[in-house]
């Protein structure tokens, strides 16, 4: 599945990322501090414009060729590459999937180049999964202006000094039977009644930046619809099939990540007079990692050569991203214990695997939502 191209591409991130990314990332993670340094080499790379066409500022390659990326700096930190996947699989795709040609003209060259990082605001404080039936905010027409009202939780981008554009999911409306018709709203960073709250404390991805939201009142002009009114449900739900697909392939590069650093430290660890490499019982542990990586790889691959072939992904998808975490999470709990009391300590690789693995399971979709999707797509009642 990989041509050419991609293969220089994993070739350039992973060097990146072992030579950039590596020895400074820790200090950032320990401080809680966004990398806007890394940020704007990963920019210049052209990473943040991988998968946006030319005409646009980007490079014109693929989605799977951001996955690719997003595996190579996770194998490495999971914070510079939730940075990545959230702008271009959040904030980028949904205007370039659905936005005018003048949304496109102003948001995405500056997005394809790292200047500034978009944001999607969906998940709400008391809703969850249950996106139609949680959500609370609101946006109403009032004189050539939606108003919006509410807030979001947990948005990822959202709040860095190079945020430009949050996506709002808002309720415009209700439907003949009642539901809410959803929509999708610009809100531009800066603008009145927008509030960014203070940096959560988080158990992991400690380098990234995920904050709440509230809108008091917020107005925007009308033009900042994207795409159809009372699609924004819709358009959520394709954002997110994508996106897992990239999950899945952070994943991977976690699971990765801690074979990676384990077969280092196994080579080098002496107990009982040897290397405990030669031990029985580490070489299966690591043999279980690399083939929990390799399985889950295989399963993010196919999803994507499906969704680039135009074909339906929902199922590979939401595989991928149940197999994949579930690697990452495995993957990161074993290393853990290869390294024994080192890797309980922040400043080995493996205790930031360990507290950046657990979110892989719950963030773009639970593992039971996905579940529930295979479950669906099988044919089962909803």
């Amino acid at each position: 599945m990989l041509n050419d191209e991609h293969v220089e591409l994993r070739k350039s991130v992973e060097e990146f990322a072992r030579e950039v990314v590596a020895p400074v990332i820790g200090d950032y993670y320990e401080r809680c501090a966004f990398p806007y340094d890394i940020v704007r080499k990963m920019g210049a790379m052209g990473l943040f414009g991988l998968p946006v066409p030319e005409e646009y500022g980007g490079m014109g390659g693929d989605y799977f060729a951001l996955c690719l990326a997003l595996e190579e700096l996770a194998r490495v930190d999971s914070s510079v590459a939730i940075t990545l996947e959230a702008a271009v699989s959040l904030g980028e795709m949904p205007i370039l999937r659905f936005g005018t040609d003048a949304q496109k003209q102003r948001w995405l060259p500056k997005m394809a180049t790292g200047e500034i990082l978009g944001a999607f605001g969906l998940t709400e404080p008391g809703g969850g999964s249950d996106v139609p039936g949680g959500m609370g905010t609101t946006a109403v027409l009032d004189g050539g202006d939606w108003v919006i009202n509410g807030s979001k939780a947990f948005i990822t981008n959202s709040g860095t000094d190079i945020t430009g554009v949050v996506g709002v999911a808002a309720i415009t409306g209700r439907r003949e039977d009642g539901r809410p018709e959803i929509s999708t709203i610009l809100v531009p960073s800066g603008t009145p009644g927008f509030t960014v709250s203070k940096k959560y404390s988080k158990v992991g991805w400690s380098a990234s930046d995920t904050r709440e939201l509230s809108f008091a009142d917020c107005r925007v002009p009308e033009e900042n619809l994207l795409g159809e009114r009372g699609r924004g449900y819709a358009q959520f739900l394709q954002t997110l099939d994508e996106g897992r697909v990239a999950i899945a392939a952070l994943s991977v590069g976690l699971a990765q990540g801690c074979v990676d650093e384990s077969l280092r430290y196994v080579r080098e660890r002496r107990a009982f007079g040897q290397e405990i490499g030669r031990y029985q019982a580490i070489q299966f542990k690591i043999a279980d990692m690399e083939a929990r990586a390799h399985t889950a790889r295989l399963a993010y691959y196919h999803a994507a050569e499906r969704m680039l072939a135009g074909l339906p992904f929902k199922k590979e998808a939401a595989i991928a991203k149940l197999v994949s975490s579930n690697a990452a999470m495995d993957n990161a709990r074993d290393a853990t214990q290869i390294f024994g009391g080192y890797g309980f300590m922040n400043e080995f690789p493996v205790g930031r695997f360990y507290r950046d693995a657990k979110i892989l399971e719950i963030g773009e979709g639970t593992s039971e939502v996905q579940r529930m999707l295979i479950a669906r797509e099988l044919g089962l009642p909803a």
